[in-house]
């Protein structure tokens, strides 16, 4: 899905490994070329465990017991789950045409998903001093990014369906006793990652002039 103001793409299921070398290309391409679109891949994982460049790895208790393949990677943040039924959106966005501000591109990720699961009748917000977004005491969707030369990679991980035993096996994101729940464990709805996909990928359209500062960059309605 495509215009003059963002690019979407739902690539279905990837490996983490080539996902991230997508977005590498991606983030290079844009340096290169500023007049390249910004984008957003939506996508889900193979089951994998990922942790952010911290010299603090208590969140994996260890890694040896990992029931998955184990990947540090260059994002912020401590130890988390991927994989089948979890939506991953993954904005490739240039932070210079947002005013270099970081902190709002955050906050823009948590509405989008606040807006999201608006949709399915749910209730979230966010926490002070914790990045994601929440229903009640229950933790549905985390972020982790990473920013290059004001370029974003990385990005944010909401459960849609599938098993959350796995999070049992780390803290995630360093966050003792939490809950991880989903969007089908909070609605008993089946929800398809694709049909999940197609709402992330209008909402984002409709809203990311919120994020945008340039004077000659329009609303569109969708």
């Amino acid at each position: 899905m495509t215009d003059h103001l963002l690019q979407t793409r739902w690539l279905g299921r990837v490996n983490y490994a080539e996902a991230l070398a997508l977005q590498e290309e991606i983030v290079t391409q844009k340096r290169r070329d500023s007049t390249i679109a910004d984008t957003i891949l939506f996508l889900e994982h193979d089951a994998v465990y990922t942790i952010g460049r911290t010299p603090d790895q208590a969140s994996l208790r260890g890694a040896s017991h990992l029931p998955h393949p184990l990947f540090q990677t260059n994002r912020g943040g401590q130890a988390t789950y991927h994989g089948p039924g979890q939506l991953m959106g993954y904005p490739i966005i240039d932070l210079s045409r947002c005013g270099q501000d970081l902190h709002k591109y955050l906050r823009w990720i948590e509405d989008l998903l606040i807006g999201f699961l608006a949709k399915f009748e749910l209730s979230a917000t966010r926490r002070t001093g914790l990045t994601g977004v929440w229903i009640d005491d229950r933790k549905i969707a985390s972020i982790g990014v990473g920013v290059r030369h004001w370029i974003t990679m990385h990005g944010f991980a909401l459960n849609i369906c599938g098993d959350l035993a796995p999070f049992a096996q780390i803290t995630p994101c360093g966050l003792a006793n939490v809950t991880m729940t989903s969007v089908e464990r909070e609605t008993d709805r089946k929800v398809t990652l694709a049909e999940a996909a197609n709402i992330m990928q209008q909402l984002a359209q409709r809203r990311i002039n919120r994020l945008r500062i340039e004077a000659g960059l329009q609303t569109i309605s969708i």
